[in-house]
């Protein structure tokens, strides 16, 4: 098991092995795992495991990681409607329930990191799409993901593995 982790807290706290940085969470806050609704706005608190990248192969080059990492297409997207049995899963677009698009105008999903929450398995309303991704330009807060500035986002690619935790701390 690797050595390197990282760390998000409540108050935008963010640090990557010796990296000490900011971050972005959840417009709401933190809240606990088990109490994490769909579109609350909130960030879970715990460790959860850094999976696969995507990123914009037309924006940026592919980050240097051991992670996988995965071109983005115009057509991808992840489903977020609770009932659906593609429920916090990706799914190519157009896609006819609830979901968000990955492939936005902004530079906030130039790099997307998918966060092993409620993955396995899937709970329907515990929440989709928590993301390790990039900051708004001005700072504000996520729907419930952790974001961080490019600089600071590649240099943590750098260090991860497929063993590497993210932790979401009060």
């Amino acid at each position: 098991m690797t050595d390197f982790w990282l760390m998000a807290s409540a108050n935008g706290a963010f640090q990557a092995g010796d990296l000490v940085s900011t971050c972005s969470i959840g417009r709401s806050g933190v809240v606990a795992a088990p109490e994490k609704r769909e579109g609350d706005g909130a960030s879970p608190l715990g460790k959860w495991r850094l999976k696969r990248v995507f990123y914009r192969a037309d924006r940026i080059d592919r980050p240097e990681t051991s992670l996988p990492a995965i071109p983005l297409k115009e057509s991808d997207g992840w489903c977020d409607q609770a009932d659906h049995p593609l429920y916090n899963r990706p799914v190519s677009l157009p896609f006819a329930a609830s979901h968000e698009k990955l492939w936005r105008e902004d530079h906030a999903y130039d790099v997307i990191v998918e966060l092993a929450h409620n993955d396995d398995p899937v709970v329907a309303g515990l929440g989709s799409a928590i993301f390790f991704h990039l900051a708004h330009d001005d700072g504000r807060a996520t729907e419930g993901c952790v974001a961080v500035s490019l600089e600071d986002m590649l240099r943590a690619l750098k260090q991860a593995s497929a063993e590497t935790l993210l932790e979401i701390s009060a």
